[in-house]
């Protein structure tokens, strides 16, 4: 029967949650509600954490899983409807304007059955700056034996509420140069290193240089193929029909805040997401789920 263990500690000026249960470990911040790090057993971690990362309040931590709502990436690159919420879009930060916030821990659940969190964050009693809007967000986190993250959000306005979002999820891998991602063919994808062209994905995903890719229409399962740890990393997604894909490669990760600059080869964000074509809008009232479930299993079988 495994055994399961929650402590409270405090990295720097940031509260955080170190989770147990059976050979896994997981790391989360109050801030932003937050996985920082995740491993099993004696394998390489997971979800990858950077060297330098800083735990600072108002500022995000490089790695882990940041979610990204209302909007992804940069809002002025959102569809008209998202940037239209906020009163001063050139002004807005990317990635939205939940990370740095803390949220509230509604309650831990530990038993032999794994360990749940849940956080939340609610827009009309803790107003967003610019974003005068009413939501209710809920983070849900179960480990028992995998990892389970859910980020439900809820409409509690009397408007429509187009929202984009993501959870940006960071993965350690052996070298970028080895991996490939598999579920991704006949995908559509937006280039946006040459001018946001739209292509199509041929075959495993491989890399060779930076990338950063919007892709559309993506199935429920990916998986990254890790062939130097023995590995594949599976994901299963449910409310989402995209996904960005993206690693730094060497210029990039040279102007990185908190990222070494040779530590590109080790990581790989695939980051399930709402954006482009797939941003939703939620009616008065309504809710959306995004959710992933992320497990390892040998590359052999």
């Amino acid at each position: 029967m495994a055994k399961s263990h929650v402590e409270r500690i405090e990295r720097d000026e940031l509260t955080c949650w170190r989770v147990r249960y059976g050979t896994g470990e997981l790391l989360i911040s109050q801030q932003g509600a937050q996985i920082l790090s995740y491993r099993e057993d004696d394998q390489p971690p997971l979800i990858w954490l950077s060297e330098q990362a800083a735990y600072a309040r108002g500022q995000g931590v490089r790695g882990g899983v940041p979610v990204c709502w209302p909007w992804f990436g940069s809002l002025q690159r959102n569809p008209q409807a998202v940037q239209a919420l906020h009163d001063d879009p050139a002004a807005a930060p990317a990635h939205g304007l939940v990370r740095n916030l803390d949220w509230q821990l509604l309650g831990i659940e530990s038993g032999d059955a794994g360990v749940h969190l849940e956080f939340a964050y609610n827009t009309a009693t803790q107003p967003l700056p610019h974003w005068p809007h009413a939501a209710e967000l809920r983070l849900s986190i179960r480990l028992d034996g995998r990892l389970h993250i859910a980020l439900h959000s809820h409409n509690l306005g009397s408007s429509p509420l187009p929202i984009s979002q993501a959870l940006h999820s960071y993965f350690a891998v052996s070298d970028i140069h080895q991996v490939s991602v598999e579920g991704l063919h006949g995908c559509r994808y937006i280039e946006t290193l040459e001018d946001w062209q739209q292509r199509q994905q041929d075959g495993l995903l491989q890399f060779s240089g930076e990338t950063d890719r919007i892709y559309l229409d993506t199935p429920a399962q990916l998986s990254i193929l890790d062939p130097a740890w023995q590995r594949r990393i599976q994901l299963h997604s449910s409310g989402s029909n995209s996904a960005v894909l993206w690693n730094p490669w060497t210029d990039k990760a040279q102007r990185l805040s908190q990222f070494a600059p040779g530590a590109w080869p080790g990581m790989l964000c695939i980051e399930h997401a709402n954006v482009l074509d797939d941003i939703r809008t939620l009616a008065a009232g309504e809710h959306h789920q995004l959710a992933l479930s992320l497990w390892s299993e040998p590359l052999n079988d």
